[in-house]
């Protein structure tokens, strides 16, 4: 499985968060992960990273839909004004429990969207991500 240096988590909860980081730290998925319970918290991250160490942007990024505050709707907005030539080299993938098909839809059909995956978080699906996604 291939090992991605960085991973963010953008969740409401904080227990799927922990369980989301316990499933990648166990599988050895990435170097470090950064959990957020607040999308607005995330972004202000990656400003930080574009403004001083573009170097250091996430190559994953798992994405709730439903959260309070910014959703993750909102989020892809605002994310879209990030430059492209990091959005690009990072890999966007909504992980919700939304079971809404027009949710899964809308998701898939957005091109900073690479996949829609629903919760939780599994072994499996980080399979997936490495087979499918993984760039050498």
């Amino acid at each position: 499985m291939k090992k991605y240096r960085s991973v963010f988590l953008i969740d409401d909860d904080e227990i799927h968060n922990f369980l989301c980081e316990s499933v990648i730290k166990s599988q050895q998925f990435a170097q470090k992960v950064n959990s957020y319970l607040w999308a607005e918290e995330a972004l202000g991250a990656l400003s930080n990273f574009v403004k001083n160490s573009p170097q250091d942007f996430p190559e994953i990024i798992f994405l709730d839909i439903n959260m309070p505050g910014m959703d993750g709707w909102e989020f892809i907005e605002e994310y879209k004004k990030l430059p492209v030539e990091l959005t690009q080299k990072c890999l966007l993938f909504v992980l919700s429990s939304a079971v809404d098909k027009n949710d899964i839809t809308h998701a898939r059909n957005l091109s900073e969207v690479n996949d829609f995956f629903s919760k939780p978080l599994t072994s499996d699906i980080l399979q997936i991500i490495s087979e499918q996604y993984a760039t050498s």
